[in-house]
């Protein structure tokens, strides 16, 4: 090797060394000594994607059971005004949705969109829930289909289902032929108060098919309290009602694993 060339292949050593050192040291140092977190960008800690799973709260969703909409379907309270109710089946028990944004398109008989309804709900872990726009004006027309779905990406989170502290019990339903009403007790069986409480009933025929739906709230349920909720209809009952659902809605709230 000439003098010129060893002279080349030194320079060279030396320029890649001085970068080695410059940018490979600090890069290096940042890899190896700051811990990882769930907005590094690294799929690292057990994250089953990047930045989600493992102990963080934003979750991967292709390793979640799929949630499905059970059914969804409108019903009349009076003339021009319907109650639009979607049931959210949810497999995953640790797994929830804080804000979805959806959208109920209620159609008629042939199939021309009458009105539409949009909102943001959260998806409650392991369990069904309901999705209810109390209310809705069609004018003169009359409902034959409901369409619902989802508007925006779902946020999958590690939450708890802060509803699961509610027991719905002692359900009676009344005056079905002339102004139905339904009531019940409800418990909040859990060591801190809840605030903000909603209920679903939903009722359904002898052969599982819901036929009417109504909300109520109630502001605040202290620990170890119980209280009534009550639901009323306008007009009678054409159908003899079988199952009733009585289901307590409250925010979820986000779970952070302990390392």
């Amino acid at each position: 090797m000439s003098w010129a060339s060893r002279r080349r292949t030194a320079y060279l050593t030396g320029v890649v060394l001085f970068f080695v050192v410059v940018i490979g040291g600090p890069v290096a140092y940042w890899y190896l000594s700051v811990p990882p977190t769930c907005n590094d960008g690294i799929r690292n800690q057990g994250e089953t994607s990047i930045d989600k799973g493992g102990p963080c709260l934003v979750l991967d969703v292709q390793a979640l059971q799929p949630h499905a909409t059970l059914w969804a379907r409108s019903f009349r309270v009076r003339d021009g005004s319907y109650n639009a109710v979607a049931y959210i089946q949810n497999p995953n028990k640790d797994a929830g949705v804080r804000a979805a944004r959806y959208r109920f398109g209620l159609y008629d008989s042939k199939n021309i969109l009458i009105a539409e309804k949009e909102g943001v709900m959260y998806i409650m872990p392991g369990a069904v829930t309901p999705v209810i726009e109390a209310k809705v004006d069609t004018g003169s027309r009359i409902v034959a289909h409901t369409y619902f779905e989802f508007t925006e990406p779902l946020v999958w989170e590690r939450v708890k289902d802060n509803a699961l502290a509610v027991t719905v019990n002692n359900k009676d339903i009344s005056n079905i032929t002339a102004d139905p009403r339904l009531s019940a007790t409800v418990k909040n069986n859990g060591v801190a108060s809840l605030t903000d409480v909603s209920f679903v009933a939903v009722i359904f025929d002898p052969a599982g098919n819901a036929f009417a739906a109504s909300a109520t709230a109630l502001q605040r349920i202290d620990a170890g309290a119980s209280s009534q909720v009550t639901f009323t209809w306008p007009d009678p009952f054409t159908i003899q009602p079988g199952r009733i659902d009585v289901i307590p809605l409250v925010a979820p709230s986000l779970v952070v694993v302990q390392n």
